[in-house]
Order: C-alpha cells, then sequence, then structure tokens
C-alpha cells in the first residue's frame, strides 16, 4: 500500500485521513531519511496538525536557524510553493537525543506528553566504523530515552522506529519478529557508562559475536532493549534495507552525500571505480528512500490501528528479490551509462562544438 501522491487523491486516501489532525514528534528529521520523511508528510498530510522535529544545536547554530536552513533544501520548493503557511505547522524544540531526558525542558516534555499521538524514531548513528561507546550511547540508549519520553504520552496511538534489515547478519533470513541480542542491553549500556575505552577495545570483537560492525550491533541490542522496555507501548519495528537515492518523489534521483553504494554507483559511472569486492551474482538489496519512507508511514497507520495496543511489532522494508538487480549487474548498468554518456559527448563535441569553435574541456561531465 503506497500513499498517494497528488493533493486531491490524498483527501481520499485513509492512511492521510488517520494522520490528519495528529500531532508528530520526529527525531533525526534533519538526516537523509529525515528529511524526505517531513516533505512527505507535509505534501500528502497536509492535514496533520503539528509537527514537531527534534533539533540539537549545532557548531554554534541555534536549532530554531537550523530550522531556516532545513526548510532551504531542494525537496521542500514545491510543497511551500503550493502551500506556504504549511511551515507554520512544524515546530522546533531543542533537544539531543544524547542529552540527559533529551535535553529537552520541563515545558517541551509537558507539551510534547500532552500532544503527541504519532512518534517517529529516525535519529541514529550509521556510521560502520564508529567504536563501540559512541554507537551505544547513540542508538541504544537514545531509544531508551525515546521510549521512557513515549511512556508519558497519554494520547500515543503509534511509536515507528527505524532499524535495519542488516541487525541481524548471523541469520539466513530475517523474519518480521524480535530476536534477543547477543548480550542483555542494559549490561552493555553499563559497560560502556564504566569501562576506560580501551578495555572496551579489547573486548568489542567478543561482544559483536560475528555481526560484523558495532552499528549491527547496535541495532541488534536496540530492539532487543525495545522488546523489553517497549512491551507496554505501541511500537513498530521497521526494517529498511540499504537505502538509497529517491526513485520518484520528492525529485527523481535525489539523495544527500555519497555514502554506500550511491559512492560506489557514482565511482563506476565516472571510472574510478573498476572492480568491487563481492560475489556478482547477489542482489543488491537496496531500496529508494521514498519507497521506505512511505513503508514507515503505512506501518505507522497499520500499527496504530492494531487491536494490539501493547505489542511490539516488526516490518521488514525491503524490494522484492525478483525486483533487484545483482551487484554485477548494477555496476555493468551504471558502466553502460557512463559510455553512453561519454560517445554522446564526443558526438556532441564533434558535430556542434567544432563548427561553433567554443568546444572546451568542460563540455560534459560524467
Amino acid at each position: 500500500m503506497e500513499l498517494l501522491n497528488a493533493t486531491s487523491e490524498c483527501e481520499k486516501s485513509e492512511i492521510a485521513e488517520w494522520y490528519s489532525g495528529k500531532s508528530i514528534l520526529i527525531t533525526g528529521a534533519t538526516g537523509f531519511m529525515g528529511k524526505v520523511l517531513v516533505e512527505k508528510l507535509l505534501r500528502s498530510c497536509s492535514g496533520i496538525k503539528k509537527i514537531y522535529l527534534l533539533i540539537r544545536s549545532k557548531k554554534g547554530v541555534d536549532p530554531l536557524k537550523r530550522k531556516d536552513q532545513f526548510f532551504k533544501c531542494v525537496i521542500f520548493n514545491q510543497v511551500l510553493k503550493d502551500i506556504p503557511s504549511i511551515i507554520n505547522k512544524v515546530k522546533v524544540v531543542k533537544g539531543d537525543v544524547m542529552d540527559h531526558d533529551l535535553g529537552l525542558s520541563s515545558n517541551d516534555i509537558s507539551e510534547l506528553a500532552s500532544n503527541v499521538e504519532v512518534i517517529f524514531h529516525c535519529a541514529a548513528n550509521v556510521r560502520f566504523d564508529q567504536p563501540l561507546r559512541p554507537m551505544i550511547q547513540m542508538n541504544v540508549v537514545g531509544t531508551l530515552k525515546i521510549l521512557q519520553l513515549a511512556e508519558k504520552m497519554s494520547n500515543l496511538k503509534v511509536l515507528v522506529h527505524v532499524s535495519t534489515s542488516y541487525c541481524q547478519c548471523n541469520e539466513r533470513v530475517l523474519e518480521e519478529r524480535s530476536y534477543p541480542a547477543p548480550q542483555n542491553p542494559f549490561d552493555v549500556i553499563k559497560m560502556t557508562e564504566e569501562m576506560s575505552d580501551e578495555a572496551l577495545q579489547k573486548i568489542t570483537l567478543r561482544l559483536l559475536n560475528g555481526l560484523p560492525n558495532t552499528y549491527a550491533y547496535s541495532k541488534s541490542l536496540t530492539e532487543d532493549l525495545i522488546c523489553r522496555y517497549g512491551k507496554n507501548l505501541p511500537v513498530i519495528v521497521t526494517r529498511p534495507s540499504i537505502v538509497t537515492a529517491a526513485m520518484k518523489e520528492p525529485l527523481p534521483g535525489w539523495i544527500e552525500g555519497v555514502n554506500g553504494p550511491t559512492g560506489l554507483m557514482i565511482g563506476a559511472a565516472r571510472g574510478i571505480i573498476r572492480s568491487m569486492h563481492c560475489n556478482p551474482e547477489y542482489s543488491s538489496t537496496v531500496i529508494p528512500v521514498d519507497k521506505a519512507i512511505n513503508g514507515m508511514i503505512v506501518a505507522g497507520y497499520n500499527r496504530g490501528n492494531s487491536k494490539k495496543k501493547q505489542s511490539v511489532e516488526f516490518c521488514n522494508l525491503c524490494i522484492s528479490k525478483k525486483a533487484l538487480l545483482s551487484w554485477g549487474e548494477s555496476i555493468e548498468t551504471v558502466w553502460c551509462m557512463y559510455k553512453t554518456k561519454f560517445q554522446w559527448g564526443l558526438n556532441y563535441c564533434n558535430t556542434t562544438l567544432l563548427k561553433t569553435g567554443t568546444f572546451g574541456t568542460n563540455v560534459f561531465n560524467v
């Protein structure tokens, strides 16, 4: 089930209707997926009462000023043009998932507890090369603080937590259910609070228990923590696979940064990356960001309508294997695109630019 795009269609959407009149709290809104989530909700669910964005100060820039910068992103141009006043539905609350009580003032806690009905918890450290402590502090402890805040919300309908399909890399098949973490998440939190960096480094490999990095490990711990602590809350854990550029919305091909497979594809297209260490027959388990965000919004709708008001549910957000290219096919596709554009550039130079005498070194960019 997908959210409808056109405003006239959205008015008929039962999903958009369900979100209408509700107040939503979003963490991690300034990130890649967070931006797309905010834009989609404003555009397709414009009947929303209010969106609270938990934003911290960064490099000396106040959260309110960061809101101005946030909405200067190109993906918001169309929705702000169509409905200029909709920006008034967005309120920034100064806070940080790394701080005690999320860094919220008592007034902000009271307002959120009284009004918020839906939480999208997107904030996370997604680096693969981080030591254990910052990963646990951000991903595990940060989620615990969100759960503690959610307990105070008298009208909470659903808490959508963003996990990853790679939280259980030791499993051949990832089922839509809970999995016990290698260790008790509360014990690991205590360890990171009391042990030195050197001591943590020595035991990290043992703690990972075969998981590839501290990111996957922290997400595994977080899911376990949610099942232990949040079992009396209406929670759904969404597990997107590798999130890549938008397929259609907010803009076709839009993405921020060149991490992960995006950097790989750009490098291959430019001819810089000529080889990749992998089995070329494996599926490139990617999902466009707009499909992942649609899935999260629908998951929140489904969980909010569930009769199981006090349980943790799980939803894997992945593209069907039949629709996926293999990694080998992916590299070959972008390389063919590169060659096609390169040849087009040469033809353009030969037939047009040379005749006009305007040939230069920056005729085309691959």
